[in-house]
């Protein structure tokens, strides 16, 4: 006696047709800003070659992915090796951290990069746990410091030197 097996209904994850749409509209962009590029005279691979292959590749990957997700391929879940998926996000957290962000774009210009950048490191490892502010700050302004002299001698991209201008 034979059985009859019921198809399993095909599952849609509109989530990853968002992520499509958004993938193939910015591909879109790309594709149509490259247009805009100065392109020198005799050159045969002119600055619009990577965008151009950058936006073609994000929306043939846009097609691809509606194509999956249409015939019914759900991205696999993320297990997490040491993470316990059923506690809630800590948003506290989050909010420190956003506005340790948005203090430093705030006063970035004004104060200079070595100063907010020693703050942000800082404030950074004080939202996410840690409790040695003296360390934190001496860390801070080592790395700040170091990567304003990195951008400014090293690439030749000045940072903001805010009050520190003559000084560093």
């Amino acid at each position: 006696m034979a059985t009859t097996r019921t198809p399993e209904p095909v599952r849609v994850d509109r989530g990853q047709y968002l992520l499509a749409a958004a993938l193939a509209l910015v591909g879109i962009y790309t594709l149509i800003d490259a247009r805009g590029l100065n392109v020198g005279f005799g050159d045969p691979v002119g600055p619009r070659v990577f965008p151009y292959v950058i936006g073609g590749a994000m929306v043939v990957l846009a097609v691809l992915l509606a194509m999956a997700t249409a015939r019914g391929d759900v991205a696999q879940g993320e297990e997490g090796e040491d993470i316990d998926l059923t506690t809630p996000p800590d948003w506290l957290t989050v909010g420190k951290l956003v506005g340790i962000l948005v203090l430093n774009m705030l006063l970035v210009n004004l104060v200079g990069w070595a100063i907010t950048g020693a703050l942000l490191f800082a404030g950074c490892a004080w939202a996410l746990g840690s409790r040695t502010l003296v360390r934190d700050l001496i860390v801070g302004v080592v790395l700040s410091v170091s990567s304003w002299y990195f951008f400014y001698v090293g690439l030749g991209v000045p940072l903001p030197p805010g009050i520190l201008d003559g000084v560093l």
